[in-house]
């Protein structure tokens, strides 16, 4: 394999020394760019675009030839698992994914296989081993899943969702079928991600985005547990190369301590929570991602400097920080005032790295 050129993300995310803090954008590939608009009307639609490898690989790459980013990440969906187990996946406008067959009761899970990652999900592998190979060592790859938790938000409520009434129902009435569902979803997660670092991923990360609306108790019994079997379940370590595991819930500030005990490497922070605050919690224990709210970004050159220097000021000296947006980036973002994110964190981090 290609020696990485750029290792300050994997060596920030093991809390070892870096010259300035690496940072990457979650969504960094995607709408907020002409030249990945061009690409997905090329492509026809959007999962047109995420299965030809090809086409996935050119829009991971577009970010990282704009901007000095320290990190790649696999250009997909995190819907591509129940997709692959047949439940229909289609997306339609301004409403986001669907799915044709959603989960109602014990049948419907008991109906689903678990894909393997080499056929029904070949195109994902396909584009991880594309992009490695393109990115020629400059920056390394991340490869990612949603939790098993908000994967089976989207199953079982046929979509997005604002009150989540569906899946709760089945939760707290009929709770033996979402364990089911939840406990079949962490082992296709940990064959995918295992799959996506055969193929070249060189970090992986959970994507929770709806652990936030479940209560404490609830978190940790429908959601948090199935990260950490994935955790668990993971390969840690890849032809002499450690893989390590970031996990992202967002609005799940107050369980820190909790998701730092599962054993992964990092934890990813949305805005809500300071991160002065998060580092004195578990900041022994993890690496930190974040945390600024996407949406500085709309904000004039000097808000946009500010606000880094207010998260790098917080964190502090030390290792262990690889800056990032609390959530992804927004579509009408303008492409320049990212540059501006990416270069501040470059200029103003070196302080903190003597």
């Amino acid at each position: 394999m290609t020696p990485l050129k750029n290792d300050r993300y994997l060596r920030a995310l093991s809390k070892q020394p870096v010259d300035v803090t690496p940072v990457w954008m979650m969504r960094q590939a995607g709408r907020y760019l002409p030249e990945y608009k061009e690409i997905r009307a090329e492509a026809g639609d959007f999962m047109a675009l995420c299965t030809n490898p090809e086409l996935a690989c050119e829009v991971t790459l577009q970010p990282l030839r704009r901007f000095p980013l320290d990190a790649a990440i696999l250009f997909s969906d995190i819907l591509t698992i129940p997709d692959a187990m047949g439940l229909g996946l289609y997306f339609e406008a301004g409403e986001g994914p669907k799915f044709k067959s959603p989960i109602v009761d014990k049948a419907g899970v008991d109906k689903l296989a678990i894909p393997d990652p080499e056929l029904e999900l070949k195109y994902v592998m396909d584009a991880v081993r594309t992009i490695r190979k393109n990115l020629k060592g400059e920056v390394p790859l991340i490869g990612f899943s949603g939790s098993p938790w908000t994967l089976a938000t989207y199953m079982v409520e046929g979509g997005s969702s604002k009150a989540f009434t569906k899946i709760k129902k089945m939760a707290f009435a009929e709770p033996s079928i979402l364990h089911a569902l939840l406990d079949k979803l962490a082992d296709s997660v940990i064959l995918y991600l295992n799959a996506q670092i055969a193929a070249g991923a060189q970090s992986v990360m959970v994507f929770d985005t709806w652990g936030g609306v479940l209560s404490p108790r609830d978190y940790k019994l429908f959601s948090l547990q199935y990260m950490e079997k994935i955790v668990a379940g993971l390969t840690r370590n890849y032809e002499g190369q450690k893989i390590p595991v970031t996990l992202f819930t967002k609005n799940g500030g107050m369980w820190l301590e909790s998701i730092a005990a599962t054993g992964c490497d990092a934890i990813g922070l949305d805005w809500t929570i300071d991160i002065a605050d998060a580092k004195a919690r578990v900041g022994d224990k993890v690496a930190l991602q974040g945390n600024m709210d996407p949406s500085i970004l709309y904000a004039q050159p000097e808000r946009i400097e500010q606000e880094v220097q207010d998260i790098l000021a917080g964190f502090g000296e030390g290792d262990g920080h690889v800056f990032n947006l609390g959530h992804g980036i927004h579509l009408d973002v303008p492409p320049e005032n990212a540059g501006v994110f990416v270069d501040a964190v470059h200029k103003y981090s070196a302080q903190y790295h003597k």
